[in-house]
């Protein structure tokens, strides 16, 4: 029996995952106290918004896929806000912006978080808003304990809030200092604004769902879209020579509605595999599924100097093909470019560019025969080349990051109650240092058009009303003995390269939940990084030092630029699901010593 750091749990009554145990007891009291998962789902994510501030906020945004047994439809929830109205290439241009900023005003876009998960609990649930939120609003107000990455994150920094940010700083340092790890933290007037969401849900009476919408309404056409417009109205520092007002108003807030879509699939290894479509990054799992199905790499063993390196390069192949096709701001029909970037011969012509030796250059190819166009900026990357340095607070200590102007990173969660419906949900953005904290709400708002391209006419352009190519990217298995699993990780470019081997541990060699999460991984730097500076380490690796000295070996004998990470270090997979027999399943991630599955 192969040792794991935790059991991979079973039982039949329901089952919650994520990256913080806190967030995962309380999506378990939703499920106790009668809630189905898309109940569990909103209060667990909730309290992530609460408890991880340094890698998600309120007025983040969230893409979830879920299934719902009942009708056996699989779908997904967009809350991938959208940019404003304003936010045109020559706004940006006649401030004399050539990359948008990291942090600040300048890159929010719509908040989506909270409208996503209005539309679940509305449409999906069956509790009030205030039984799914009382969980959060404790925590807030009553305080939970800091993790040490937001308490390292709050210290980098406290010279930017004391300087720059003092909605910031009356928030973060509440003593006038950075509070130590484990410091029991409150958050007071989020504490106030979710209570305010709640009462103003449920003084327009009337049905739950007609609550529901009104506690939608009073955040993006009532107090919480003024406070917004208020806010971006004023100024900030945003890491330039001079502050900058934001572009998000009031009227974006009040005409975005979050949208219910279906799932780009693909069936590999005898298995349908389920991500959002290419607004985000997710078939970039697909892709890479795909390709080494057609290479037979899963039938290599795992762990392997030969397998990693066919990884790597199939990796770099996906990768390429975002840079070029992803993006929400196309001009062609994104369903017919979708249907032949998952095409399986095409998946096999690209397949066959994977060679013996690492490859140093960006190759995207040509679905349908389209000729591809990589950003300038991104073939100016790969030329400059530079190392991806770690950000302002790693998740783990010791891990490679990606370089963000600050970083921030995500939350992950994973769902399935006794009926069978199986929610997993991607939770990031406004994150405590992406922009000034909003005094009176309690929270920042996101910098998530950073991921635009300030260069017409391709995929990723920023474009007025377009959702960001987005990093986020929660996934799920239909198992071909019925059964569904949930599954996802915070780590920005990472998440759709650390789910590979933990797909291919799972679904090709058996192994379960808990053992796939718990091998080592790896990822690559090769493609630009999706986060400013969004520099490129040409054939760059990163690699989890437990993969072992031999396979590290063989990678560099093959052309790969390895660097050695900590032994636990990369990737914060969870999962949760049913089995073939009926019976519940769930794993979460022990590295950083923080995210926790529960379940009966």
């Amino acid at each position: 029996m192969t040792f794991t750091t935790r059991p991979e749990l079973t039982g039949t009554f329901g089952m919650v995952a994520s990256t913080h145990w806190l967030a995962s007891a309380a999506g378990m009291a939703v499920l106790e106290a009668g809630g189905n998962a898309y109940d569990a789902a909103v209060a667990t994510g909730l309290v992530l918004h609460v408890v991880e501030p340094h890698l998600n906020g309120v007025a983040g945004e969230v893409p979830v896929i879920a299934h719902d047994a009942a009708s056996g439809r699989s779908f997904v929830v967009c809350g991938q806000g959208v940019a404003p109205q304003a936010a045109t290439i020559e706004a940006f241009e006649q401030r004399g912006i050539t990359e948008i900023p990291g942090a600040g005003l300048l890159a929010a876009t719509v908040p989506g978080s909270w409208g996503a998960w209005m539309h679940l609990l509305g449409r999906y649930g069956t509790l009030e808003l205030r039984d799914v939120a009382r969980y959060a609003i404790g925590y807030a107000r009553d305080g939970y304990p800091l993790l040490p990455t937001a308490a390292a994150t709050i210290r980098t920094l406290e010279p930017t809030f004391r300087e720059h940010w003092h909605g910031s700083a009356a928030l973060y340092l509440p003593d006038g200092d950075a509070p130590a790890p484990g410091t029991r933290f409150r958050n007071p007037a989020l504490a106030d604004t979710l209570e305010r969401l709640v009462a103003e849900g449920e003084a327009a009476g009337g049905s739950r769902e007609n609550r529901i919408e009104a506690a939608r309404r009073a955040f993006y056409s009532g107090f919480v879209a003024e406070a917004i417009e208020e806010h971006v109205r004023t100024p900030h520092w945003d890491g330039g020579s001079e502050p900058h007002a934001g572009l998000l108003t009031a009227a974006d807030l009040d005409a975005w509605a979050v949208a219910e879509e279906e799932p780009a699939a693909v069936e590999v290894l005898g298995h349908r595999v389920l991500k959002t479509a290419a607004w985000g990054q997710g078939p970039v799992l697909l892709q890479q599924l795909q390709m080494l199905e057609a290479l037979g790499a899963h039938e290599l063993d795992p762990g392997s100097g030969d397998l990693v390196h066919t990884v790597v390069e199939v990796a770099k192949l996906a990768l390429a093909d975002r840079e070029a096709w992803y993006g929400d701001a196309g001009t062609e029909d994104a369903a017919a470019l979708l249907r032949d970037l998952l095409d399986p011969g095409y998946a096999a012509e690209r397949a066959r560019l994977v060679g013996a030796t690492a490859d140093a250059t960006l190759r995207p190819g040509a679905p349908g025969g389209r000729a591809p166009r990589l950003p300038v900026a991104a073939a100016q990357a790969m030329a400059d080349g530079g190392a991806w340095p770690d950000g302002l607070a790693t998740p783990i200590a010791g891990s490679q990051g990606e370089p963000t102007v600050p970083r921030g990173d995500t939350c992950h969660l994973d769902v399935v109650d006794r009926w069978g419906n199986v929610v997993a949900a991607t939770p990031s953005g406004a994150w405590l240092q992406s922009s000034p904290t909003i005094p009176a709400l309690g929270f920042a708002l996101g910098t998530r058009a950073q991921m635009f391209r300030l260069e017409p006419g391709l995929p990723a352009s920023l474009v007025p009303g377009a959702r960001p190519r987005t990093t986020l990217s929660p996934g799920m298995v239909l198992r071909a003995d019925g059964s569904v699993l949930g599954f996802g990780t915070p780590g920005g470019d990472q998440q759709d390269q650390w789910t590979v081997p933990f797909l291919l541990h799972h679904l090709a060699h058996g192994a379960d939940l808990q053992a796939s999460i718990d091998a080592p991984s790896w990822h690559t730097t090769h493609a630009p990084s999706s986060f400013a500076p969004r520099v490129a380490e040409v054939l760059g690796v990163r690699a989890e030092e437990r993969l072992g000295a031999e396979v590290v070996a063989d990678l560099r004998r093959r052309g790969h630029e390895v660097t050695i990470t900590g032994p636990w270090s990369l990737g914060r997979i969870s999962a949760a699901g049913t089995r073939a027999d009926g019976m519940l399943q769930a794993a979460a991630n022990p590295r950083g010593m923080q995210g926790y599955a529960v379940g009966r």
